[in-house]
């Protein structure tokens, strides 16, 4: 594996000089560098440090993996391949991905999930191993979103306003969520036994990178979101 020292190459330089290598490569010392692995396609890269915004926007294949938190725009609108973040990250992860799926064993910040979408036969993922901020999930029109909060089963798993304007997909959240409110346009409901086998092979993944239990994860109670309307808007403005 090619190792890549990051220290003092702007993000134009890292990025050039990882488009320049074709085989599985080691960024190391990687300080807030944008746009890393953006537009990728089958490689394998490996991350120590902190990459700036927009890691793996419009991955279209391999995988990326960051050894500590990332910031924000984490996945934006990617549309295939696998990002694991092995700390926590920050705002709107996931922004209108259409394919992919993207593992955190943190938290995440606000407006994790906002505008994602399912296109054609992909099925967008995030698993979230922590918490989440305020308005996950917003405008939400496919995939999955799975929060877990491992950490702090006894906290609040999400922030406040959680899908706002969803309209598709669905959402599961390891919590009862007895103090959270959820907006009227959604159906929150304990999940069944049917609705977890959907996300038994993502949960299986989750575990498998970060070294967990399964069982541990399922011995709690998940809450299943999803949009009771194709038409959110109508509740939530005046009609003329």
């Amino acid at each position: 594996m090619v190792t890549i020292h990051a220290e003092g190459l702007d993000h134009k330089a890292l990025n050039d000089t990882i488009r320049e290598i074709s085989e599985p490569c080691t960024v190391d010392g990687c300080c807030g560098q944008r746009f890393i692995a953006a537009g990728m396609t089958d490689k394998t890269l490996d991350i120590y440090g902190v990459p700036g915004n927009a890691l793996g926007a419009y991955l279209n294949g391999g995988t990326v993996t960051v050894r500590a938190n990332a910031q924000d725009a984490v996945g934006d609108t990617m549309n295939a391949g696998k990002i694991v973040i092995h700390g926590n990250i920050g705002d709107a992860a996931g922004y209108a991905m259409r394919g992919g799926e993207i593992f955190v064993k943190g938290n995440a910040g606000y407006r994790a999930g906002i505008h994602m979408k399912a296109y054609k036969e992909k099925i967008p993922v995030m698993v979230i191993g922590g918490r989440t901020g305020s308005f996950l999930g917003e405008y939400q029109a496919g995939g999955v979103i799975i929060v877990l909060n491992l950490e702090n089963p006894k906290g609040k798993i999400v922030g406040n306003f959680p899908g706002t304007g969803m309209h598709g997909g669905k959402m599961f959240l390891r919590s009862q969520c007895e103090d959270v409110v959820f907006p009227p346009q959604v159906t929150a409901r304990p999940a069944g036994l049917e609705e977890l086998r959907e996300i038994d092979g993502y949960l299986s993944e989750f575990c498998r990178l970060f070294c967990c239990d399964i069982d541990e994860i399922l011995s709690a109670p998940f809450t299943v979101v999803t949009p009771d309307s194709k038409d959110p808007y109508r509740q939530m403005y005046v009609a003329n």
